[in-house]
């Protein structure tokens, strides 16, 4: 430290800023009372603090040393948007290519920005950039999350469609027409909360969807946004979904704490999403609802990872559950072979395996842009529009809804998000769970919405395959759920009082 200190003397520094702070906590119980910074020669910040302990003895100077932020550094991301978005952006309306937007490679574009992100700062060696790359890849976090991901993958690639389908028309079975749509929604929302997917939901209950719209007079828009709005609450809410498990990971928080409070969020907003529906269904005439055969044996491996994420079971100890139970029922009733169950859990981890190299490059990527100084740009402007408690949570929402608009994937989103937002849960005391949740729901309200977000574009694709004309505005006129929940969380962020226990670090 003292070496250091000099070294920093003989830099001939110039101090920048100064100021007190009051109260706050420092390591070991000391008390930082008195700090100034100051900008050395090689472009780093020298913060100096002195501390007393609590007898009121001087503890005498600290010496740091952090890597200054330069707006530069964030050129990478913008590479990234430019290549991703626009390339998209043009393909998809001007070009008028079908899913043009999703043609474009997003493991190229993550190359490029790190290429450039590479070519920053020449007096970091090559070989010290991939160590800084090889260590930000090499967190535990990443690694779990990598690994959720594919045992997310093999358990989808089990129970397969048909256990998904199960639990739609069973539910579809049980009620009276002029519900049909309200029970749409809510089916999205138990399917997209076992399977983990909203893209995998819509993909399965637009066609039932369409049946419901046809046989009944209902509107096929307002089915169609019932099912997505519903598929939206389950991928934000699911224990295997690839936003919470990238969220929880990134955050360093238990999936079982952030569902909770995820799920206060969550509620309120479906609740009225789905009295909204009930008023415009009982406007309509409606006909008499679809009846399919559904088998309940198929539903068990879906209630039991549902149970064992909400018992706040391991996460990986619920997945196998899910997998033996689903392999069992699988081939005890004959639905599938064992080869073909094989062939099919290699499709459900291969499914994973673009979201798995996204979420690598994205790590190497932000590692450069940490050395480089680029959070600490970000940090900054974010704490001059943001201040206090409540305006950090909303920052943290910001930030990865316009992630999400920028790369119309809100998985990407929250793994670019994840070590910013980890950085301002820190500055502005957010806990890790309400980091997670914060990060999940905004990136879900995003891209519910978005025209060229996956969710629609599947939506759309899978109307037009059945024969049917429909355009993005008009399902998203009724889309009722992302409203909700973007009211229902800035209530969680600004009116209502933070509770007791979620002021511990879990």
């Amino acid at each position: 430290m003292q070496n250091d200190k000099a070294q920093a003397q003989q830099n001939a520094p110039l101090i920048k800023h100064a100021g007190f702070l009051e109260f706050t906590r420092c390591p070991a119980c000391f008390f930082l009372l008195f700090y100034f910074t100051i900008s050395d020669p090689d472009g780093r910040i020298i913060l100096f603090a002195l501390l007393k302990n609590k007898e009121n003895h001087t503890k005498g100077l600290v010496f740091i040393s952090m890597k200054k932020g330069k707006p530069s550094a964030l050129l990478p991301i913008a590479v990234f948007l430019v290549f991703y978005l626009g390339l998209g952006i043009y393909s998809e309306y001007i070009l008028k290519i079908p899913m043009g937007f999703y043609n474009i490679p997003i493991v190229v574009a993550f190359l490029a920005a790190i290429l450039v992100a590479c070519l920053q700062n020449r007096s970091v060696p090559f070989e010290e950039k991939l160590a800084l790359m090889g260590q930000g890849i090499g967190d535990k976090n990443i690694i779990t999350m990598l690994l959720i991901f594919l045992a997310a993958g093999t358990f989808v690639g089990v129970v397969g469609r048909s256990s998904a389908e199960s639990v739609a028309y069973f539910m579809l079975s049980w009620i009276p027409a002029k519900y049909a749509v309200a029970v749409l929604f809510v089916v999205a929302c138990f399917v997209s909360t076992a399977m983990g997917t909203s893209v995998g939901t819509i993909t399965l209950l637009v066609p039932i969807a369409a049946a419901v719209a046809e046989t009944s007079g209902f509107s096929l828009a307002l089915c169609v946004a019932s099912v997505m709005g519903g598929s939206m609450f389950g991928d934000n809410l699911s224990f295997i979904s690839d936003t919470t498990i990238a969220a929880c990971n990134g955050q360093g928080c238990e999936m079982k704490d952030k569902f909770r409070e995820n799920f206060w969020i969550a509620l309120p907003a479906a609740l009225a999403a789905l009295a909204l529906i009930l008023v415009i269904s009982f406007r309509q005439a409606p006909g008499t609802p679809i009846v399919h055969e559904y088998r309940l044996l198929q539903m068990v491996p879906y209630l039991l990872v549902l149970i064992g994420g909400i018992a706040g079971i391991q996460v990986f100890v619920v997945l196998l559950i899910g997998i033996a139970s689903g392999a069992v029922i699988m081939l005890g009733t004959g639905q599938t072979t064992l080869w073909d169950m094989l062939s099919s859990m290699g499709s459900g981890t291969s499914g994973m395996f673009e979201t798995c190299m996204v979420a690598i490059l994205v790590a190497a990527m932000c590692a450069l842009i940490r050395e480089n100084g680029g959070f600490t740009v970000l940090l900054r402007a974010i704490h001059k529009i943001f201040r206090g408690k409540k305006g950090g949570q909303l920052g943290v929402g910001i930030l990865v809804a316009l992630l999400d608009i920028a790369t119309a994937n809100n998985t990407v989103a929250i793994v670019m998000a994840n070590p910013i937002a980890k950085q301002m849960s820190e500055d502005y005391g957010i806990t890790p769970r309400k980091t997670a949740s914060l990060l999940d729901t905004f990136s879900c309200i995003s891209q519910g919405i978005l025209p060229y977000g996956a969710q629609m574009l599947v939506a759309i694709s899978a109307v037009h395959e059945l024969g049917y004309e429909l355009s993005a505005f008009e399902i998203m006129a009724n889309l009722f759920y992302p409203g909700m929940l973007l009211v229902s969380s800035l209530i969680f962020i600004f009116v209502l009082p933070d509770r007791k226990n979620a002021e511990s670090n879990t």
